[in-house]
């Protein structure tokens, strides 16, 4: 089934009402949020925004498995579902509906889309809205890892390099210049810099928010913005930020783009407190 990465507040509406039993819509705001409102039927998922990876050797990767396969049981989906993620807005979030689709396609979910906009862009589309909260009997999630969209450590590490693979920054400001460890604190993390060789695009360039609401660019303006890094359609791209979130966001726009890339998904919380692990530490 050909299923859109993108879906529109209409979209969503359409696609209930041709196969509502069929279909999961995942809130990835904080439990507070989702109280005071959500799209109806609609479950809370926090953890696709909250669990950090800080071991991506294969152990690490089967905890995991282990704790989301445990989640989405618990609330019904097995795997099979047309699963819709959402968050309130590209731009506050951290990318973290990208962040939750990143992680369902790992787990082997192969139908799942995003709002486009967020909850802001349905809430601007004058759609229905709920506090309650849906009753869902639990089920087996069937786990199917799809390794190959997930960068480790240990292939990041192998990739410094070489030059047929671009390692792309995708922090904000402060973190590339080595003055912030993360969105979190300065000194959230023990080293602040960058993984050797890497190129820096802020993820927020990819996205234009004229419209109060941020959305992804063209594919033509994201072809350009990459460019102006030695991106190309023929690149083969490994991203990485802080936690996987920003870079989940920009791995989305890359693949509207048609540009091949993965996620390492441990990034710098992962890297920096790895002692072993080359970093440039240059403030610059």
């Amino acid at each position: 089934m050909n299923t859109k990465l993108l879906i529109s507040p209409q979209e969503i509406t359409s696609v209930l009402a041709a196969k509502p039993l069929q279909t999961v819509i995942i809130d990835t705001r904080s439990p507070e949020d989702y109280a005071i409102s959500h799209i109806p039927q609609a479950v809370n998922i926090r953890d696709f925004f909250t669990y950090l990876l800080a071991d991506s050797s294969p152990t690490g990767l089967q905890k995991l498995q282990a704790h989301f396969t445990e989640i989405l049981s618990g609330v019904g989906i097995s795997g099979v579902e047309s699963l819709i993620v959402y968050e309130d807005t590209f731009n506050q979030g951290y990318g973290q509906s990208c962040r939750a689709a990143f992680l369902l396609k790992y787990l082997g979910c192969a139908q799942v889309s995003i709002l486009h906009g967020g909850y802001q862009a349905w809430l601007r589309a004058g759609l229905p809205t709920t506090n309650a909260v849906p009753f869902r009997e639990s089920s087996r999630f069937k786990l199917h890892p799809q390794s190959d969209i997930m960068v480790t450590t240990a292939e990041m590490l192998q990739a410094i390099d070489n030059p047929g693979i671009i390692k792309l920054d995708v922090r904000d400001r402060d973190e590339w210049l080595g003055l912030s460890s993360s969105p979190y604190g300065a000194d959230f993390c023990p080293r602040k810099g960058r993984i050797p060789n890497a190129v820096w695009l802020e993820w927020h360039r990819l996205m234009s928010s004229s419209s109060n609401i941020a959305m992804f660019r063209s594919k033509a303006e994201i072809l350009e913005i990459c460019q102006s890094v030695g991106i190309t359609s023929n690149s083969i791209v490994y991203i990485y930020c802080f936690k996987g979130s920003r870079a989940a966001n920009t791995l989305i726009a890359l693949e509207l783009a048609g540009i091949k890339a993965r996620n390492y998904f441990g990034s710098w919380n992962e890297w920096s407190r790895d002692f072993s692990l080359p970093i440039d530490s240059r403030v610059i």
